[in-house]
């Protein structure tokens, strides 16, 4: 196994697109936009500088391509897992799955210790994609599609404080408005937050099978009535 693995992680389940590049613990380089619906537009570019800020042998370097699988946008998900799976096969390296929500728990307990935490994603009205995770990122519940109601979280509490963090976070503030909560509005989804979770699933062999792997959507996708003129 190698010590420190050259490892590229992939984030495009919310606005947000970003790309890092990371050898073992050390991120070398980032790459993010938070321009809504830019992920087809931006994520191969972002792709090709982080390559070629750091020469573009690294790529034959390359020892895993970790990617957010979900829950989120259903574009930016399969165009973000459409991309890893891409790369993992041509250059015939491992693909690795990180849970979108768990990547924000972690993100959240580096920053708040003790505490339990509650990522959320923006899933429209009053929806939220959401789960809970102990202060050792144990599942205390499962990942759910939930519409937000003021004491839907309180029984998890105990003696801790609910640290709620995400995109889908700001919207629900008003409603779960009792002192067991914080919100941080600053934790938001970046390929850089994936890499020690994408090296501890690299150390374990914990591997996707490349061909089949699919997003994690949750809910099945609903297509919208086109306002492009002719397409409608």
């Amino acid at each position: 196994m190698i010590k420190s693995p050259l490892i590229l992680s992939i984030e495009t389940a919310t606005d947000i697109c970003s790309v890092a590049l990371a050898k073992g613990e050390k991120i070398l380089c980032t790459k993010t936009s938070t321009e809504p619906n830019s992920h087809s537009k931006l994520l191969a570019t972002f792709i090709q500088e982080v390559f070629a800020n750091y020469g573009d042998s690294l790529r034959k370097d390359l020892n895993a391509i970790a990617i957010s699988k979900g829950p989120g946008s259903y574009t930016g998900l399969r165009i973000g897992v459409s991309s890893a799976k891409g790369l993992a096969y041509a250059l015939d390296i491992p693909l690795i799955a990180i849970d979108t929500l768990k990547i924000l728990a972690h993100r959240a307990k580096i920053k708040y210790n003790d505490c339990y935490y509650l990522p959320m994603i923006d899933a429209r009205r009053m929806e939220v994609y959401t789960a809970l995770y102990d202060e050792n990122m144990n599942v205390l519940k499962d990942i759910s599609a939930d519409i937000i109601e003021g004491d839907l979280y309180e029984n998890y509490h105990r003696d801790k404080k609910i640290v709620v963090v995400g995109n889908g976070a700001s919207k629900c503030k008003e409603i779960l408005s009792k002192d067991i909560y914080i919100f941080d509005g600053d934790i938001n989804l970046n390929a850089e937050y994936m890499t020690w979770l994408a090296l501890d699933k690299y150390n374990n062999k914990e591997f996707e099978d490349t061909a089949y792997f699919e997003p994690y959507y949750l809910k099945d996708f609903i297509a919208k009535k086109s306002v492009v003129k002719g397409l409608y």
